[in-house]
């Protein structure tokens, strides 16, 4: 029996009328797990032993009539910056390589609190800092729509999970655009929060100011829940939001007539001719359910990207500085070449984009005072080929998801059908500061008005590997 197409609020249902138990839904993850990653390798290592654990001690609760939350049982994939107790955290790094950590991750903490079964860890970039990059420790990701094409940025390997049914969320982190991307590519809703909302205890560290923790997901309503279980204060992250929780699920089939949405039309400059029609099909759908769609004025992503691209490299440089001295040679190249960047700016270069993030910010907070929701896209088309000369992830290429990164706010990316080669297509949603709700709320009506649901899943032809080690 195939579970890939079960939500998590269905799955859940049948755990607790007993349908279903924890325990085989784990064991089936682990297996297509184990036969799919000779092709995808979405997983640097799965986690039998834990695994089965967990799904045995949901199952425990189940039976005694203990309700541990929405994730109770069910099987996630986490991004292998995340921590978890006795295994390396890799960084897809060779310094990562024996970097055994003594604690889980406050994410996979709460997951656990909550019930959910980790299957395994999942590959990213170096570091998460630039790729693909391939001189690495462990295999790239690949796109199960096309094995030909990339999977997006260093959230990668969860985003593949997803697209190819093995599990309905995984952990992610998003520093310019890590969740989104890869959504954008793969097909998978992918939510990047408030600056805040989740904790990042545990998880290493890219860019102190712009790193954010948020899930990956195959619907937006799994989005949710899994939002519903990560968000809340953490006093051991002293970033982390110390402010109520709202119900993420009760609002989401709420209608978006009266909603007001705005079209940042300078944040669609680069956007592809398929993208931009993507883009406008999806105003006129929420025009349909009585929405107020109109345009907006931002600042441009030259911008944003600027912003993103000077605090990335000295905040990156901060954290591995030592590691440049010493070990240079131990990282890879596009991972060495962006850091070395890190010494030709000065204190006055890092506060004026200071200054510039607080200005970009209060613009696009202005912009918010007048829209509900801002439309724009995720990425400028689908995922490009593997043959492709230039990297899509050069940074000297204004990128449409670092905005959000620059002001904090809350953006989901959502999948709305395919282009003329069979990829998938993706729009981006950006809310106000701790407005996640409406944000899942509008999501939620774009993916029942695109019908993305109702597209199958890739149908990706396996071949014999190895697989992942346990």
């Amino acid at each position: 029996m195939s579970f890939a197409d079960h939500s998590i609020a269905d799955l859940g249902r049948l755990l607790r009328c007993r349908a279903l138990s924890a325990t085989e839904l784990t064991r089936w993850t682990l297996e297509q797990a184990e036969a799919t990653n000779g092709t995808l390798h979405a997983f640097i290592s799965l986690l039998p032993e834990r695994a089965m654990a967990e799904a045995a001690a949901a199952d425990r609760a189940f039976a005694s009539g203990i309700d541990l939350g929405p994730m109770q049982g069910i099987p996630y994939a986490a991004k292998d910056l995340f921590d978890a107790k006795g295994v390396a955290t890799t960084c897809q790094s060779k310094f990562g390589l024996e970097a055994v950590a003594d604690a889980d991750a406050g994410v996979i903490e709460r997951l656990t609190t909550g019930g959910a079964v980790l299957i395994g860890k999942t590959s990213t970039f170096e570091f998460a800092l630039y790729g693909p990059d391939p001189d690495l420790a462990f295999p790239l990701a690949r796109n199960p729509w096309n094995l030909e094409h990339y999977t997006g940025g260093s959230s990668s390997g969860s985003a593949v999970a997803i697209a190819a049914g093995l599990v309905r969320m995984g952990l992610g982190t998003d520093t310019g655009g890590s969740i989104r991307t890869p959504s954008s590519w793969c097909g998978t809703v992918g939510l990047k929060p408030t600056f805040g909302r989740v904790t990042r205890r545990g998880c290493f560290p890219l860019s102190a100011s712009l790193d954010h923790c948020g899930p990956l997901a195959r619907s937006v309503s799994d989005a949710a829940i899994a939002l519903q279980v990560l968000a809340g204060h953490d006093a051991d992250d002293p970033d982390c939001h110390d402010g109520p929780v709202p119900n993420y699920l009760e609002g989401l089939e709420r209608s978006t007539a009266g909603t007001r949405v705005g079209i940042a039309v300078p944040l669609l400059e680069t956007a592809s001719a398929e993208t931009l029609a993507a883009v406008e099909r999806t105003a006129d759908l929420l025009r349909s359910e009585g929405a107020e769609v109109f345009e907006v004025a931002t600042p441009d992503l030259l911008s944003f990207g600027s912003v993103v691209r000077a605090l990335l490299i000295i905040e990156g440089y901060h954290v591995h500085e030592q590691r440049m001295r010493d070990r240079i040679e131990d990282f890879g190249p596009l991972s060495a070449r962006r850091l070395a960047l890190a010494p030709a700016y000065s204190a006055p270069d890092y506060l004026a984009a200071l200054k510039a993030r607080r200005l970009l910010a209060e613009a696009v907070s202005g912009v918010l005072r007048t829209c509900d929701v801002i439309l724009c896209a995720t990425t400028p088309g689908s995922a490009p080929a593997l043959t492709q000369e230039a990297t899509p992830f050069d940074p000297a290429t204004p990128s449409m998801t670092n905005p959000q990164n620059v002001m904090g706010n809350p953006a989901i990316s959502v999948p709305v059908g395919l282009d003329s080669n069979g990829l998938p297509l993706a729009v981006q949603l950006v809310g106000r500061l701790f407005e996640e709700a409406t944000l899942l709320q509008v999501a939620h009506t774009v993916e029942r008005l695109t019908g993305w649901q109702k597209i199958g899943l890739p149908n990706v032809q396996y071949q014999p590997g190895q697989g992942v080690p346990a």
